[in-house]
């Protein structure tokens, strides 16, 4: 039983994918020399093409640029409060929002930027949220 066992794992694990994973292999070793790639350990070479999930979100408030506000704005400082006070997946939702990926390039926080800006509408009550993901710039209605 115990060769039977060992013989149907290699098969499902090793030799039923071999040929498409060759095929795979061989295509990403086109788009991405074994070079340039092989001196990344796993885990880094995933954020590097997948992005970091994992953030600190004050750095990204550290790293805001602001136009038309300034920092001690109390509508800046209220946005902040709930940010901070939001659950992790509402955060990404946030990022998704502004970026449209809930992801960020393997780089990290540290160069990511993004604007807050004042709409500078007639009547901010009745305006709403939005963002220009091209731009990186969250609109946000004092």
């Amino acid at each position: 039983r115990k060769e039977y066992v060992d013989l149907y794992v290699n098969y499902v694990f090793n030799k039923s994918v071999q040929k498409p994973f060759e095929d795979f292999m061989q295509g990403f070793l086109r788009g991405c020399p074994a070079r340039n790639w092989k001196m990344f350990f796993p885990e880094e070479l995933q954020d590097l093409l997948q992005g970091r999930t994992m953030f600190d979100w004050h750095l990204l408030e550290k790293n805001v640029i602001y136009i038309q506000y300034e920092k001690s704005d109390q509508t800046i400082k209220n946005f902040w409060t709930v940010f901070h006070e939001l659950p992790e997946e509402k955060k990404k939702m946030f990022l998704v929002f502004l970026s449209g990926s809930d992801r960020i390039s393997g780089y990290g926080l540290e160069p990511f930027r993004f604007h807050i800006s004042d709409p500078q509408v007639e009547n901010p009550d009745e305006s709403s949220l939005r963002a220009s993901t091209c731009r990186l710039i969250l609109f946000l209605p004092r």
